[in-house]
């Protein structure tokens, strides 16, 4: 009997990817943030992360020869490769917000957000480094169960297989592969020609970096891992998709989702924990008047006369800066009370609105809303998905070529996982 709670866990945790709505908003809060912010820097790519910054080629070179960090940028020094690896972070950033193949997607964000970051170590900023990590953490997420493309398509799949009577939720598109590479095979005829192209284009352009010689012995594990893992995914979905080897598969990708789920949360609470007590040892924290220095800087000031509204109340500087510190540190404990939890956490995503509207960080808190999503609880994910589509269906209705039966009933993939949401909260009730 006292292993039976132990037995449920193991059960819950390599049957199904737990938290499907939290993994899809974290996918689309730094996909989107990391796209606006690209697509801002446009005019000043070749400055930042390119041939005209002060942070020259060689300099760089010489770092990473040091560090070992990944940039496909280093793989030439050409004008002509940094605008092909700009273009393609935005694609991959673009095609991950609406779930297009998020696997693949997932894997070349990453290597979008390495490749800029680590070229130009020096332009970035906290937010910055919280996409570093969450773009390699969702590589190893099933973060397309919900809301994106993959799960829409799914779903046509297996009404389309049922209308013509094929099998029923054991076939090999009933099982949300969160946007397998490959993707299974369809036995009505035509299957999925997009993701077997897609597999082969990566794995001859993964061939030639290989022959190249220009990833170390870590990257070419890992990307190699990736290409042969979608490929038998493929295989055995189409050849057997209620045998062994795809519930063997099935169970090592959940395992992975929530193991690299589990890892952005406690991400998260150490950002916070870290912040919270690094500030207690500050003496302006101490004295409460740590919040009145940034907002006389007019770099974080685009709005002098909002600053100046708000340092010239001391009282208000100082429960701010006392409740800054006081929710940093306690929102790690409140995560056992639910209803506390829930309180802290809408205090700290008003507090990043505010930070970007004040001082001028729009990214940064982009990035920490999104990070701070992950503890949002399922039950407001879903509402907050139904007033979307309803708005979207009110949107289409008033166009005039448009009717209201061509909008989709909710968002892509929330009937298929709607009962499993249910038992999927992974601590993030409402």
């Amino acid at each position: 009997m006292r292993l039976d709670p132990l037995a449920r866990g193991v059960q819950r945790v390599t049957a199904q990817a737990l938290g499907p709505y939290q993994t899809a908003v974290v996918r689309i809060g730094f996909a989107a943030t990391w796209l606006l912010f690209l697509l801002r820097e446009l005019p000043h790519r070749r400055e930042l992360y390119g041939p005209d910054g002060p942070w020259s080629w060689d300099m760089a070179q010489q770092l990473i020869s040091a560090n070992d960090a990944f940039t496909a940028l280093m793989w030439s020094d050409g004008r002509v490769w940094f605008e092909i690896v700009y273009f393609l972070a935005i694609v991959s950033s673009a095609l991950l917000v609406v779930g297009w193949r998020t696997r693949a997607m997932s894997v070349l964000f990453m290597i979008g957000v390495l490749s800029l970051q680590n070229r130009s170590i020096f332009m970035g900023d906290g937010g910055d480094n919280v996409i570093h990590l969450m773009a390699i953490y969702l590589v190893f997420t099933r973060c397309g169960q919900v809301w994106s493309l993959d799960a829409r398509r799914a779903t046509r799949a297996r009404g389309a297989r049922l209308d013509h009577g094929g099998g029923g939720p054991g076939g090999d598109d009933s099982r949300e592969d969160g946007g397998n590479l490959v993707g299974g095979g369809d036995r009505l005829g035509g299957g999925d020609r997009v993701g077997p192209v897609l597999w082969w284009v990566l794995g001859l352009a993964l061939s030639v970096v290989t022959f190249m010689g220009e990833l170390g012995w870590f990257w070419l594990l890992l990307f190699w891992g990736l290409w042969v893992a979608h490929g038998l995914w493929w295989v055995a979905g189409r050849r057997a998709p209620d045998g062994e080897a795809r519930v063997l598969l099935d169970v090592v990708a959940n395992l992975a989702h929530n193991a690299a789920l589990l890892v952005i949360m406690v991400e998260a609470c150490l950002i916070y924990a870290t912040a919270g007590w690094y500030k207690i040892q500050g003496s302006r924290w101490q004295d409460g008047t740590a919040v009145y220095y940034p907002l006389q800087l007019d770099y974080f000031s685009p709005w002098p006369a909002l600053a100046d509204l708000l340092t010239s109340h001391g009282v208000l500087v100082m429960l701010v800066t006392y409740g800054t510190v006081a929710v940093q540190v306690a929102f790690p404990f409140t995560l056992f009370n639910r209803r506390v939890k829930n309180v802290l956490l809408a205090v700290m995503i008003f507090e990043h609105a505010v930070i970007a509207v004040v001082l001028g960080l729009p990214f940064f808190s982009l990035a920490m809303i999104a990070a701070d999503a992950v503890f949002l609880p399922t039950s407001f994910l879903r509402r907050l998905g139904g007033w979307v589509t309803r708005t979207r269906e009110r949107l289409l209705s008033r166009l005039p070529r448009l009717s209201r039966t061509e909008a989709s009933p909710g968002p892509p993939g929330e009937e298929h996982t709607r009962d499993a949401a249910e038992h999927a909260r992974v601590g993030f009730g409402a």
